[in-house]
């Protein structure tokens, strides 16, 4: 199962805008707690032996998320896109219940600042339920690394201009 597992990920260049403090922080914990722990599983490959460890690099293009999957030698084992029309509302319903919460954390009440963080727990729990349907037949993956992976697809939505900054 060791073989079973990401030990690099990387977003596209291109993709890399100006996040806020809060953004920029949530992608580096998701990447580091993605490396920490993760089941990534590649079910079908140019190379069908190997097994893993895997490196993983995400990006957007024409509107829809890319995965490059490589070996740990960094020779090319699938590509893929995935149509980010399906996450959308997700991702749209998520940046707005995060602006919330990080609105609530300066001044609401810990009972206030817990129901909405429940909020956002939930829309995030359906992103990523999304995403393991999403990638099904193609990798697989279990839910704590669906959760950090929605959490960059998240990230990546930024470049369209859309959700916080």
């Amino acid at each position: 199962m060791k073989d079973k597992k990401l030990v690099d990920v990387t977003l596209d260049q291109s993709t890399i805008v100006r996040w806020s403090a809060d953004v920029e922080h949530e992608r580096r914990i998701a990447i580091y707690d993605l490396l920490e722990e993760n089941h990534f599983e590649l079910l079908k490959s140019a190379d069908e032996a190997y097994k893993g460890p895997f490196k993983l690099h995400l990006g957007t293009q024409e509107g829809r998320l890319v995965f490059d999957v490589k070996s740990a030698r960094d020779e090319p084992l699938m590509s893929f896109r995935l149509a980010m029309t399906p996450f959308r509302r997700i991702i749209r319903d998520y940046f707005a219940i995060c602006d919330s919460y990080y609105e609530a954390i300066k001044t609401a009440s810990p009972s206030q600042i817990e129901a909405i963080d429940m909020g956002r727990r939930g829309l995030h729990n359906e992103g990523s339920s999304l995403l393991q349907e999403r990638l099904d037949g193609k990798i697989r993956i279990d839910s704590l690394t669906a959760r950090r992976l929605f959490t960059l697809v998240c990230v990546l939505h930024l470049k369209e201009g859309r959700g916080p900054r």
